[in-house]
């Protein structure tokens, strides 16, 4: 059980308190509602770039790193499809250190189109490095439009393509920021050896004084039902062929999400899961093989994925995936095997309350959701799921008509010839 006490700045700033005294450490985490959804389409990565302009030096303060670190302090940000989070734990007697760095930046960020340029060339690289020259780096830029037609779910975190970061200018990354970077479309959450009258005092002092902003309203269209299979081909350079699998799933609010993440831990969580059983131990088709959601706040994606091992044939891999699904679709799941899945996401469930850092990261997102007493709800819902919602949610979920398939073939190397 995590408690907190909430409250919301006249700027729509919403902050939530969570007082542990027992660290004398504290948390700042500062979520923002714009992720790569929020991208227009001829303009993608913005969000990602954004996650890395927001060190380069705000308004009053040139360098974001230096006077954290000389208060004890450090910090991390990331970006998904839905939102941006910006992080910074420090000793609790330096809190206001944390108000002052994150509410500079927030005012307003020191544009240069030097500071544009070097952030630029970084996101490039990690575009190219991580996703351009790395097995199988390509794979979420292939499947995301395979699986989704309409919605901004289909391109990456990253981008659409490279030249969409290495062409932006200085006007649009400003506009960017005015549009998702203001106290209306952000939760703070203060964590640790603090006090909710103390949390109260600095934030109205430090983000009290900024504009509240024009509130962004999001209007993202409706990705339509998928009503036939999609299947698309692709070869490259890597060791093993492979296999991914995309099925829509309901959305992070939606009540029978809780049911098609245990579907996934049944699918393909760990050595004793149903595909790495058949599949890698028994049949010896895969040489690993897992399956999981993407946890997105609109309607997401149950995955597979696995590599096979050499001499496998593709479509009998995949046939050997689906006939695993059809047994979803046609049984009521074993009570125990439930409960087993139940008991393991209880326990990460638990096991991410241990640390403060989490319990903010949990308490920001929650209140995103709509409610920051959805962090205490989690274990509940889980296990009320029963194997009759199991097959219910198998049965439109695991459809063979509801999936995208990427065959991810190797180049067949030409063996050398002796002269």
């Amino acid at each position: 059980m995590i408690d907190f006490k909430e409250f919301t700045l006249d700027n729509g700033l919403q902050v939530v308190v969570h007082e542990d005294h027992s660290s004398p450490m504290a948390v700042l985490n500062l979520l923002y509602n714009v992720g790569s959804r929020d991208e227009e389409e001829q303009h993608t990565g913005f969000a990602h770039l954004f996650e890395h302009l927001m060190f380069s030096g705000s308004k009053n303060i040139p360098s974001y790193d230096e006077p954290l670190q000389r208060v004890g302090g450090e910090n991390n940000a990331f970006t998904s499809p839905d939102i941006t989070n910006y992080y910074l734990s420090l000793p609790a007697q330096n809190i206001e250190t944390g108000f002052w760095l994150e509410s500079d930046r927030m005012l307003e960020l020191a544009f240069s189109e030097n500071g544009l340029e070097v952030q630029r060339k970084v996101v490039v690289e990690e575009f190219k490095q991580n996703y351009l020259n790395q097995p199988y780096g390509d794979v979420w830029l292939k499947l995301r439009p395979l699986a989704y037609k309409e919605h901004p779910y289909k391109w990456a975190t990253i981008g659409k393509e490279i030249s969409h970061i290495e062409d932006a200018t200085m006007d649009i990354v400003k506009a960017f920021f005015r549009k998702h970077y203001s106290p209306s479309n952000a939760i703070l959450v203060v964590a640790g050896n603090v006090t909710y009258e103390q949390v109260k005092e600095l934030a109205e002092k430090w983000f009290g004084p900024i504009p509240a902003g024009e509130k962004y309203v999001r209007q993202i269209p409706r990705e339509p039902a998928q009503t036939e299979p999609r299947v698309l081909e692709t070869t490259a350079d890597v060791p093993l062929n492979a296999i991914y699998k995309a099925y829509h799933m309901p959305a992070r609010t939606h009540e029978d999400y809780h049911a098609v993440d245990l579907i996934s831990d049944m699918l393909g969580r760990g050595k004793s899961s149903r595909l790495y059983e058949r599949l890698v131990k028994e049949q010896k088709l895969f040489n690993s093989i897992s399956a999981s959601v993407s946890g997105s706040i609109e309607e997401g994606l149950l995955i597979i994925q696995g590599k096979l091992n050499e001499g496998v044939d593709l479509e009998e891999a995949n046939a050997a995936i689906e006939a695993i699904n059809q047994e979803f679709m046609e049984k009521l799941v074993d009570e125990e095997e439930l409960n087993k899945v139940k008991n393991q996401a209880e326990t990460v469930i638990v096991f991410s309350e241990i640390e403060l850092l989490n319990r903010a990261m949990n308490l920001a997102y929650s209140k995103l959701l709509g409610d920051a007493n959805l962090v205490n709800q989690e274990g509940e819902k889980v296990q009320a799921v029963t194997p009759e919602d199991i097959l219910r949610c198998a049965k439109k979920v695991l459809n063979p008509n509801n999936c995208s398939t990427l065959l991810y073939k190797a180049e067949k190397k030409e063996e050398a010839v002796e002269a």
